[in-house]
């Protein structure tokens, strides 16, 4: 004998957001994207672009080193040198004993990405007058992430093709910050340009000086900050 059928079965109805739910949704999808898309934007620019731009550095390094190699006659500072061009290395040992980046003829973003990057206008190494560069604190390799550790007495030292030369700084990398738009610290006589309401040096220069600049925050910021040197050694190699 059949057992009695049950109730009948109910079928459960489909669930559906509500509408005051589904705005909520796709407010959570499109804040979530923009999370994933922020979080690879920050990864490749403070990781991605070191990586990058250290290799490319490397490359270079070994690329000059090569050029270099059985052409040490004459003297370099009547090289041609054209924009974008590695013609020097730049080595500081208080910011690592391995520490040795390329020097490039400008300061663009392709110049800034390959090494440090040399103001055109101002003096060629070992001239009299002020040879300036700038470097990166943060992406882009980085050379200058510990630019706050400088001190004053540190020696820089400066290879071109044919000679090297050492700068002994002046004063520490927290001692001197400027606005960006301070040209007085890569005029050929810096602190006669910094008394001169024009920041523009007319004295004809007697030293052969060295200037180093770099963000003076390890984020986006106007603010430079600023270490001289003056030349103490001359060496052909």
């Amino acid at each position: 004998m059949n057992a009695p059928a049950g109730p009948p079965r109910r079928e459960r109805p489909e669930l559906r957001p509500t509408p005051q739910l589904r705005p909520l949704r796709l407010v959570a999808s499109v804040l979530t994207v923009v999370l994933v898309v922020g979080l690879g934007w920050a990864a490749w620019t403070y990781i991605g672009t070191n990586v990058v731009a250290k290799q490319r550095q490397g490359d270079m390094a070994v690329a000059l080193a090569d050029d270099w190699k059985g052409n040490r006659k004459g003297d370099a500072t009547r090289d041609e040198i054209r924009m974008g061009q590695v013609f020097a290395v730049l080595r500081v040992p208080r910011l690592g004993e391995d520490f040795e980046v390329p020097v490039v003829a400008g300061i663009d973003d392709t110049a800034l990405t390959s090494g440090v990057g040399w103001f055109t206008d101002t003096q060629r190494p070992g001239q009299p007058g002020n040879f300036a560069v700038a470097g990166h604190r943060v992406t882009n390799g980085q050379p200058f992430k510990d630019f706050p550790d400088l001190r004053a007495g540190d020696l820089v030292e400066v290879e071109t093709r044919t000679h090297v030369y050492t700068y002994e700084l002046r004063n520490s990398g927290t001692d001197t910050i400027v606005d960006f738009t301070d040209i007085w610290v890569v005029q050929p006589v810096p602190e006669e340009a910094r008394e001169s309401r024009t920041q523009k040096s007319r004295a004809r220069p007697s030293e052969s000086l060295l200037t180093l600049t770099t963000c003076s925050e390890i984020f986006h910021t106007d603010d430079r900050s600023v270490v001289f040197g003056e030349l103490v050694r001359t060496e052909h190699v």
